[in-house]
């Protein structure tokens, strides 16, 4: 081999070492973006939000629920939680620049693509909700968790049924 190729292949081998890593960890669950009170956020770098604008702080903290559940293996929202979704279309339509991630999530039960599709389901079914109410398309996103952010860890029906929700997300 000559003397070119191999300084070629040593110059290729020292820069692709001094490159560093793209890789990106798994989320913390004891991050407050995930329910937990680790203090830590997932916002990423600088002061935008997931949305691409300016972070505003959640303006309806404390006043509303911020879970809605569902029966087994089911999308449709109860008649008990469609109160909520009314009451958070309202202060969405109040305050237009404000913006919602609504999370969906399963219980373990099924398999993890299904679990997606219905986490998924379950999302857009309060977005249509909430766009019906009047709120614009562009202040609402979903995503589907599936089962793998449980908010109760055992199996116990009562277990499942926390794990059975949508979270409304500012």
């Amino acid at each position: 081999m000559s003397s070119a190729k191999i300084f070629a292949i040593a110059l290729l081998g020292a820069l692709l070492a001094g490159c560093p890593q793209n890789t990106i960890p798994d989320p913390d669950p004891s991050d407050t973006a995930y329910g937990g009170d680790a203090g830590a956020t997932t916002d990423g770098a600088g002061s935008g939000d997931l949305f691409g604008g300016e972070t505003i702080d959640d303006p309806f903290a404390g006043e509303l629920g911020t879970v809605i559940y569902f029966d087994f293996d089911s999308s449709e929202v109860r008649a008990q939680d469609q109160e909520l979704v009314s009451r958070h279309a309202m202060d969405l339509i109040n305050n237009p620049r404000s913006k919602v991630r609504l999370e969906g999530h399963t219980d373990e039960r099924g398999s993890r693509e299904y679990n997606i599709g219905l986490g998924e389901r379950r999302a857009q079914a309060v977005r249509r909700m909430l766009m019906i109410q009047g709120v614009a398309g562009s202040q609402i996103s979903t995503v589907s968790f599936g089962e793998e952010r449980p908010d109760a860890m055992g199996n116990s029906e009562s277990d499942y049924a926390q794990n059975r929700r949508v979270g409304f997300k500012y």
